[in-house]
């Protein structure tokens, strides 16, 4: 029998300092809730919204694999293994901070609001060499389908991770269904509804409710509204 949990939007932590306005799936910064830890492996989700021209300094991060995927508009990214690039709306991008590395993140518009979301997945290795890795997707990919973004293959698609997870974004017409097979014994998935409404093995969810699944081999989604949006994050379970 399959372990659910559920994370309904208006649950998650959040913090709005000015220039930032972000909620916590799980503990982040000021909001700590025990019973909101991690999912696994995965130990950070934050859907943040960072005001025009405004971004995060320089700061440090290691031994952490940091995905960045924006929702709407443009964000600079700098960083200490000298990568200087933009991500925006259909890019994919990775960090894995490793030994260590540091970076600043900023909007790179002054008249619109900058939206993405910020994941952080344990890696499998500790103090490997850092590692920056940037793709740009064709939205259309994931139309009724799963378009797989994050694997731990250098030569499959999206970008690679120091970890045995596998992330998927797919985009549903009104009454579509599909199954996900998860691609390693022991793994969980955790959904992340990025727009509209989306069953989830017979659960309902609205617009960035999360939902956690385990001790299954195989998920089936369905979308309740039309062009609903979902993030699928395989995670290794411990």
């Amino acid at each position: 029998m399959a372990n659910t949990i559920l994370h309904k939007a208006n649950t998650r932590g959040q913090a709005d300092l000015g220039w930032l306005h972000s909620r916590h799936t799980f503990s982040f910064s000021n909001y700590h809730n025990p019973e909101r830890m991690h999912f696994g492996l995965l130990r950070v989700l934050n859907d943040d919204q960072v005001a025009p021209g405004m971004g995060f300094g320089t700061h440090p991060h290691d031994n952490m694999e940091i995905i960045s995927i924006p929702l709407e508009g443009d964000l600079e990214h700098k960083d200490s293994m000298g990568n200087i690039t933009v991500i925006k709306e259909g890019d994919v991008q990775l960090m894995s901070a490793g030994t260590g590395v540091s970076h600043s993140e900023y909007n790179k518009n002054k008249d619109k609001p900058v939206k993405f979301l910020q994941i952080w997945v344990f890696p499998n290795q500790k103090n490997v060499k850092p590692h920056y890795g940037q793709i740009t997707l064709n939205p259309n990919d994931r139309h009724n389908k799963l378009q797989q973004i994050v694997s731990p293959n250098t030569v499959a698609e999206g970008v690679w991770i120091h970890q045995d997870a596998w992330f998927h974004m797919g985009k549903m017409d009104k009454g579509f269904s599909l199954e996900y097979t998860l691609k390693k014994s022991g793994n969980g998935v955790y959904a992340f509804i990025l727009k509209g409404d989306i069953s989830i093995e017979g659960v309902g969810l609205n617009e960035r409710d999360g939902f956690g699944i385990w001790n299954t081999d195989k998920i089936a989604l369905k979308a309740d509204s039309q062009d609903a949006e979902v993030l699928l994050m395989e995670v290794p379970m411990n």
